[in-house]
């Protein structure tokens, strides 16, 4: 059963994760554990901070980000399309594994968006944008 789906279009600017952010508090009203909304958010903000530093560098400010949060009794569901070249998800991800740790400067987005996803997809869309997908499994508090 479906709870809640809402959708955003941001700028490319890493001053719109601010606007990203705020939107995503309305999520917290549900029956979300909050463990699992923190987590969410965490994911939310690493994938959107990733479409703006890497998929869209070189691309305008006005290329728009879009994401789309659904949330049912069992799964958050969320999905950030960008316009940039795209890129393999899995030889990317098992790379960033090797290389970095908690203390890592930097490259550390991935790592963190797949220990907290329960499944991760980044795929090229037929309207030549690409989608990462990372979707949560929780127990509902209600």
């Amino acid at each position: 059963m479906l709870l809640q789906k809402r959708d955003i279009r941001t700028q490319s600017d890493p001053k719109a994760l601010n606007t990203v952010l705020v939107w995503f508090d309305q999520f917290q009203e549900l029956s979300l554990p909050h463990t699992i909304w923190l987590q969410c958010q965490l994911a939310l903000i690493e994938g959107f901070t990733n479409a703006v530093r890497h998929a869209h560098q070189g691309l305008p400010e006005n290329t728009p980000i879009d994401i789309e949060v659904t949330i049912s009794q069992t799964t958050v569901d969320i999905y950030i399309w960008d316009s940039g070249p795209g890129f393999d998800l899995m030889a990317m991800l098992a790379r960033k594994l090797r290389t970095t740790n908690h203390d890592s400067e930097g490259g550390r987005g991935l790592r963190i968006i797949h220990l907290i996803a329960d499944q991760m997809t980044y795929q090229r869309m037929a309207d030549h944008r690409n989608c990462l997908h990372i979707c949560k499994h929780y127990q509902s508090e209600a």
